[in-house]
């Protein structure tokens, strides 16, 4: 035991192994990525060294805890190797580490998967490479959905399988990708039962549970959600929930048990049996027990409030719509801080290095100073004439330059408000031809038809035909109506100048009031508008919204709009999303439909830039950034 010790610690010194400990690491960290956790175990207690073994079993705490120990982390962030064997399984768990503690961190889980990945190929090791690449997928799947470097690595995944067990994730991954392209068409279609039927013939061949359970889970969302066929879809979730139950004590087992009752619940309301569904759903809210998957509690809470609505229990309904949102709101928040703080440590380190080029520069410039007293003091004389004469030019040259730029800057600025004129008039005509119309379209059909009711009057007071008050009872309606209409124009007239408040303030306002009439809600989010923008400037961009609200009550049928307004870093951005029917951009018409190329004039007139991201049946997105000079 001794000897087996020494030999080890010498091997650790000169960062190697021998082949003996490296199969003991490879196959411990081969069974834990397959949750064979008590084999994963077994072979760690064959390795001698504390480190290595604490290492691996970081894994299976992830798997069997669902969260890190403290002690856990400082042993991951203190690990140092150069062995590329080592440092493939180190990265891989740092990786799993942020993905799976911490929301918003699959940036820094990408980064590490990716050292994993180039570490494995300088280890020339095929079971590295595979679990490598298999984070790979994992996380373009989930996260970055790009179909040409999820073609790569699935490539490279399939160069390297290496036995059956492998061959079914390849598979499992291929049917995920399926599935996750046909929910995202237009025409989502369901995927042939031949994939599903030759990935699980490959899973029971390797009689490994929870591969078979996966590729069951995958078949009940094919039946529920592309099919339509709930009776199937259950089956085979239960088959999958069958499975992990026998893991009940693992918290990945949890995990998915979560996910199936909340998939019940899911069909069950599908089928409109919304007692059942409540009924699977309390069952899943019972069961939470991994807290950083908020993502599915977020959905659990969004089936609840549907369910109960489905029932006309509108009070509860909205008591879970509350959570939801809630959570929704968390999850938005910690992404905002994760970004923000990843921001502010980019400036401080560029300050820290524009302080070290500084110090650098200063350093140079003591140097040079020195160097030009030396030769100052031994050419002084003609220096010093030359010297005259040359900053005499100079200061000739830098008065003309500055009257130069003078002039620039007095030009570049009639420009621009030459352009921020042209844009509020091209606004204002708008304006004009808008309110022409609601007077002709709206209030000219009811003057008409009150016309028509006068002269009924007129007649039937010689002639008495119909009855005088009930006629005159229409005719008040029609004047009602008309008062109404001439308000409503007026109101629609005023949100204009209620810029004159301040941009963040006639936004408020016109938000409210238009959420007022219970057919669409619209909620304001703001970010840095703590001062005043210049007062054409607001004007045109309160313009440009109220436009492109205009354009959401008109022709997207939405239930629910969203502003949002910041400014960071003297650059405006504006994001307004609805989740109304959508359109398909390439079929529209840009330059002559909806407005949209008046208000593209009047970003670009402003410096800035517009973006469009709809697509049918999901909603829009409109996105504007403008430099704040």
């Amino acid at each position: 035991m001794k000897k087996t010790l020494s030999l080890l610690l010498l091997l650790i010194l000169f960062n190697g192994y021998s082949q003996e400990v490296k199969k003991i690491l490879l196959e411990s960290f081969h069974y834990t990525n397959t949750y064979q956790l008590d084999s994963a175990l077994n072979y760690n207690s064959k390795i001698d060294n504390k480190n290595l073994r604490d290492l691996l079993n970081l894994n299976v705490n992830f798997l069997r805890f669902g969260k890190i120990s403290n002690r856990d982390i400082n042993i991951l962030n203190s690990f140092k190797t150069k062995d590329s064997t080592i440092k493939v399984i180190y990265n891989i768990l740092k990786g799993d580490y942020f993905l799976n503690n911490f929301l918003g961190r699959d940036d820094k889980a990408l980064e590490y998967y990716t050292k994993a990945y180039k570490a494995s190929i300088n280890s020339n090791d095929t079971l590295l490479l595979c679990e490598s690449l298999k984070k790979l997928v994992y996380y373009t799947l989930k996260f970055n959905r790009d179909s040409l470097i999820l073609k790569r690595y699935n490539k490279n995944h399939k160069k390297y399988i290496y036995n059956t067990n492998e061959e079914v994730f390849f598979l499992i991954n291929q049917l995920i990708y399926k599935i996750q392209v046909s929910a995202n068409s237009e025409n989502p279609s369901p995927i042939n039962q031949k994939y599903f039927d030759h990935a699980l013939k490959k899973a029971l061949s390797t009689k490994n549970k929870i591969l078979e359970a996966n590729i069951y889970h995958l078949m009940g969302l094919n039946f529920a959600y592309f099919k339509k066929e709930y009776n199937k879809a259950t089956k085979y979730y239960t088959k999958a929930y069958s499975i992990y139950v026998k893991y009940k004590d693992e918290a990945f087992a949890q995990h998915r048990i979560f996910n199936y009752y909340i998939s019940l619940g899911a069909i069950n309301f599908m089928r409109k049996k919304f007692n059942e569904s409540i009924k699977q759903l309390k069952i899943a809210e019972k069961n939470q027990v991994i807290a950083n998957k908020k993502r599915d509690v977020e959905s659990m809470y969004m089936w609840f409030h549907l369910s109960y609505s489905g029932l006309k229990q509108y009070n509860i309904a909205y008591k879970y719509s509350l959570k939801e949102k809630k959570i929704s709101d968390s999850i938005n928040q910690i992404e905002k801080d994760v970004k923000l703080n990843d921001l502010n440590i980019k400036y401080q380190t560029s300050q820290k290095e524009k302080e070290n080029l500084q110090l650098k520069i200063d350093k140079e410039k003591n140097r040079n100073l020195l160097i030009a007293s030396l030769i100052f003091i031994f050419t002084g004389g003609i220096i010093s004439i030359l010297a005259v004469k040359s900053s005499k030019r100079k200061r000739k040259l830098a008065e003309q330059l500055k009257q130069l730029e003078v002039q620039k800057n007095l030009t570049l600025l009639k420009e621009q408000e030459l352009t921020t004129i042209n844009a509020m008039v091209d606004g204002q005509e708008k304006e004009r031809k808008r309110i022409a119309e609601d007077l002709h379209d709206n209030l000219g059909s009811v003057l008409a038809t009150l016309k028509l009711h006068f002269e009924n009057l007129k007649i039937n007071r010689e002639k008495q035909k119909i009855n005088q008050e009930t006629l005159f009872d229409k005719t008040e309606g029609l004047i009602d109506e008309a008062y109404l209409k001439v308000r409503s124009i007026a109101h629609a007239k005023n949100a204009g100048v209620i810029a004159n408040q301040g941009l963040l303030t006639a936004v408020i306002i016109m938000a409210e009031k238009i959420s007022s009439a219970d057919k669409i809600k619209i909620e304001v989010i703001h970010f840095g508008l703590d001062k005043r923008l210049k007062n054409s400037l607001e004007i045109t961009i309160f313009r440009i919204i109220q436009e492109l609200i205009t354009n959401i009550l008109k022709h997207a049928d939405a239930q629910i709009s969203t502003i949002n307004i910041s400014l960071f870093d003297k650059n405006l951005n504006i994001i307004i999303e609805d989740d109304g029917k959508g359109f398909d951009i390439n079929k529209v018409n840009l330059k002559n439909g909806m407005g949209i190329s008046s208000i593209n004039t009047r970003v670009e007139h402003l410096n800035g830039t517009f973006k469009i991201d709809s697509s049918i049946g999901k909603g829009s997105s409109i996105i504007i950034d403008i430099p704040i000079f």
